[in-house]
């Protein structure tokens, strides 16, 4: 069934860790191994573009992703908003090779969108996968009106913040709200009919943005507090505010935010996809439909399948997801949204008609 994943973190994999995700996934995790990398993730990657075929994504969210870390000390991160919006730029400019290869094409307009699902449909086999570009983390966006370069190069959906403080607010495990320079950005975001992903807001900068932006808001790769009680989750109230903006949440397949407790490299995964499925389904019972819930797997964001659902291999394994809901009740219609027509009807209306 087709897969739209509204979070992969492609350009951050191929450049950053300098994976070339044209490779089968097993033979990126053996050659990770011969040169003897190490680090959380390493080894364990569950994402490629040979995989994603195999997982039928024949449409995603691909991101541009840079966030500044004042010290000098660290593995991620950049100390400047200059390196920031060159980092970004990198990974757009991947995408644009990928392109250049007939692996990938960009999709910005509604009547792109139309199109690309028509090709898909008549043609999975050889189709290049669709992507719709999102920045995680504003650090990148040099100042409020830079958003207006982002969004003629194909930006179409933007998270302002990210871990802790940045540039234009308090985001994952902060207490902080929203900086001064937020609220022209917000604007001028607003102003270009751009969806804003409310993923990583802080609590305070949630409710803030709440009070001072009108255009549409989506959640791309994110769960419910209820199964997983800490910051990084949505409470039902978040949830239901999503909802009620007409907006989708894409549930993500990270242990950190499936598995109470769960410590990056000390705990062993032991949830399934099951749960995430019971976050899909929390979604559905708070919205009283099935048409606010969907994926955003969030796979090989910084992680492995060492921090996965112990279930899940690699991300074609998101296919066991239409069987666990048949055994919940869902009807084909649902679970096809759930899949992929939430999120085609969502962009369907956000993205501009040219």
């Amino acid at each position: 069934m087709l897969l739209f994943d509204s979070h992969l973190d492609l350009g951050l994999n191929a450049v950053d860790w300098n994976r070339d995700l044209r490779m089968d996934v097993h033979d990126i995790r053996v050659q990770e191994t011969v040169f003897g990398l190490t680090d959380p993730g390493r080894q364990t990657g569950t994402v490629s573009l040979p995989e994603l075929r195999q997982a039928e994504i024949g449409i995603c969210v691909a991101t541009v992703l840079a966030r500044i870390e004042q010290p000098i000390n660290h593995g991620f991160g950049y100390t400047t908003p200059h390196a920031c919006y060159a980092v970004a730029q990198s990974h757009l400019a991947y995408y644009k090779a990928m392109e250049r290869a007939q692996a990938m094409r960009m999709i910005r307009t509604k009547s792109e969108l139309a199109a690309h699902v028509a090709r898909y449909t008549a043609d999975p086999v050889t189709t290049p996968l669709g992507y719709i570009l999102s920045m995680e983390c504003g650090d990148a966006v040099l100042d409020p009106d830079n958003i207006f370069d982002w969004f003629a190069q194909g930006l179409r959906a933007i998270g302002i913040t990210h871990y802790g403080p940045n540039r234009y607010g308090g985001g994952t495990r902060s207490e902080v709200g929203l900086a001064l320079e937020a609220v022209p950005l917000l604007k001028n975001i607003e102003k270009l009919g751009m969806a804003l992903d409310m993923t990583h807001l802080s609590d305070r900068s949630f409710d803030q943005v709440r009070d001072l932006y009108g255009g549409r808001v989506l959640a791309s790769h994110q769960n419910a507090r209820k199964f997983c009680d800490w910051q990084r989750q949505f409470s039902d109230e978040q949830i239901k505010y999503v909802v009620d903006r007409q907006g989708v949440i894409g549930v993500a397949f990270d242990a950190i935010m499936l598995q109470p407790g769960w410590v990056r490299t000390v705990t062993k995964a032991t949830v399934t996809i099951e749960r995430a499925v019971d976050n899909i389904d929390h979604i559905c019972q708070l919205a009283g439909n099935a048409q606010h819930a969907a994926i955003g797997s969030d796979l090989d964001g910084g992680f492995g399948f060492d921090q996965c659902p112990s279930d899940l291999n690699t991300i074609a394994d998101l296919q066991k997801i239409p069987a666990i809901l048949v055994r919940r009740g869902y009807s084909d219609a649902d679970i096809g949204g759930i899949m992929h027509g939430n999120w085609l009807r969502f962009f369907g209306d956000v993205l501009p008609a040219e």
